[in-house]
């Protein structure tokens, strides 16, 4: 068994970037001035599919919301988390059933019991790091 929590490497992440297609935003807010829909709007501009997962909101950057992981219709490449910490347990028991290869929480979301629990059920993992300044210094 894992004894601590340990991020990819980073040409482990700028692969993950470079074959992810569709990234399923968890706490995506319509709000411009959150960092979810700022970080969200620039995957777009990447050329990714963002498909937002928020029960508030029925619409984001123009694509269909769906009120959590379970409802989505189709599988992703990649769950991108905008919520706080004590929610990435719940997140991880989505995502495990729906085999969901990758898992990203965002800077500050940091819950490595979980996070490991995710490793161990062979999901990649990414943590307490943004994904758009990823994309910058790995792909740009």
């Amino acid at each position: 068994m894992n004894t601590g929590f340990a991020n990819p490497s980073a040409n482990e992440i700028r692969a993950l970037l470079l074959r992810t297609k569709t990234i399923a935003v968890v706490g995506l807010s319509a709000s411009p001035m959150r960092p979810s829909h700022s970080v969200a709007r620039a995957l777009q501009g990447f050329g990714y599919r963002i498909i937002p997962v928020n029960p508030a909101v029925t619409e984001v950057l123009g694509e269909k919301a769906y009120p959590s992981l379970r409802a989505l219709p189709e599988p992703v490449d990649l769950v991108d988390v905008f919520r706080e910490s004590r929610h990435v347990a719940e997140i991880v028991d989505d995502c495990i059933p729906l085999k969901r290869p990758v898992l990203w929480l965002q800077d500050g979301v940091i819950d490595k019991a979980a996070a490991l629990r995710a490793q161990e059920a062979g999901l990649t993992v990414v943590m307490d790091r943004c994904i758009y300044r990823d994309y910058l210094q790995l792909i740009r």
